[in-house]
């Protein structure tokens, strides 16, 4: 099995904050999440916290670094909870789909507006943009290890990576809804079955039904 790269990687190092801090922090991320970040200042943001100004401007040097923080945060986190759920998987089908499924839960909290928010303030986005790339090379991990199990055929692992990630963004971004009708866990199950249907080798083809569930493989004509 190929060494794990984490999920939605950036950096590793973490503040030293004291309790209030963290806890503070902590509300913050949650916050941002659920409003997003360009309409709201530090101040609204101690107001919205019932915290003081002081404890806010604490956590970064400026607006702009701290929603960077918040931003590292929250893909940090979502990368640790992710893998400890591929790595309680040992089949390679259940880990591609442990994967997608745990990477449409850990992004689900994220409100349409602070996907807004991150697209429009550069630093932010190339956050959200590096660590997709880190996820499509996560998923072409996971193929690698299928093949190397004998579950998968040797398929272009890399150009798989690319589509998955593509259409994890269109997920995100709620297009995948707009235009189908199906919810984030849908899309992400049925993409899971997409690509396992595309690349597991026939003998496989009734165990990974089995795993899948009911929205799963078929067997093409």
């Amino acid at each position: 099995m190929s060494v794990s790269t984490p999920s939605f990687a950036v950096e590793q190092s973490t503040p030293v904050r004291s309790a209030r801090q963290a806890e503070v922090f902590e509300r913050l991320i949650a916050l941002t999440l659920d409003r997003g970040f360009a309409g709201y200042t530090l101040e609204q943001a101690a107001v919205a916290l019932r915290c003081s100004k002081s404890t806010i401007y604490a956590l970064a040097g400026s607006r702009e670094q701290l929603i960077r923080a918040v931003v590292v945060a929250f893909f940090r986190s979502a990368a640790e909870r992710v893998e400890e759920r591929v790595a309680a998987e040992t089949d390679p089908v259940r880990r591609i789909q442990a994967y997608l499924l745990a990477v449409a839960d850990e992004l689900r909290p994220a409100s349409a507006q602070f996907m807004d928010d991150v697209a429009g303030f550069p630093p932010a986005r190339e956050i959200y943009e590096r660590n997709t790339a880190i996820a499509a090379e996560r998923v072409r991990q996971l193929i690698v290890d299928g093949i190397a199990s004998d579950a998968f055929r040797d398929v272009p692992t890399a150009f798989i990576a690319e589509v998955v990630s593509s259409v994890m963004v269109r997920i995100q971004q709620r297009e995948v809804a707009k235009s189908t009708g199906l919810s984030d866990a849908e899309a992400y199950a049925d993409l899971a079955n997409l690509i396992v249907n595309g690349i597991i080798k026939p003998g496989w083809r009734q165990r990974a039904a089995q795993l899948l569930g009911t929205r799963t493989i078929k067997a093409s004509p």
